[in-house]
């Protein structure tokens, strides 16, 4: 009763030493070291023991471990306890639990509106209904 083609779920322990860049579909489960980076439209866990060095693009990811990189995501970050993150994270959805140590910037924006400039205050718009009036001599 597998169904391995469609759901894979693959596990790299806790001995696991990799340098160098690391791709995969479906789910990875990783708890051994990495320098380097990782890429995959699947899904990803990092466990309490794995430490990344390296920016990392997912489609959505879990870590409870060390990551000294960016974290990119087209759906979902979800930082667990304990874990250290020490980069950049970019997400449509993200969630952080408490006692997490995060040192970065975040942009995570659920909708994928893109930014509007706000208007500076004493600029005037020129499609503006309220015109100067003219000075009276």
């Amino acid at each position: 009763m597998s169904t391995a083609t469609a759901n894979t779920k693959n596990v790299l322990g806790p001995d696991v030493e990799i340098k160098g860049s690391l791709k995969f579909t479906g789910e990875l489960t990783f708890e051994g070291k990495l320098e380097g980076e990782i890429q995959t439209d699947g899904t990803l866990t990092l466990g309490e023991t794995a430490v990344v060095n390296g920016n990392i693009n997912v489609q959505s990811i879990v870590v409870r471990g060390k990551i000294n990189g960016n974290i990119n995501a087209k759906d979902k970050i979800d930082l667990k306890a304990k874990t250290e993150l020490f980069g950049d994270i970019r997400a449509a959805k993200l969630v952080i639990e408490e006692g997490v140590t995060f040192v970065g910037k975040t942009d995570v924006n659920p909708n994928k509106v893109s930014p509007t400039a706000a208007p500076r205050p004493g600029a005037t718009n020129p499609g503006s209904s309220e015109s100067p009036k003219p000075q009276s001599r």
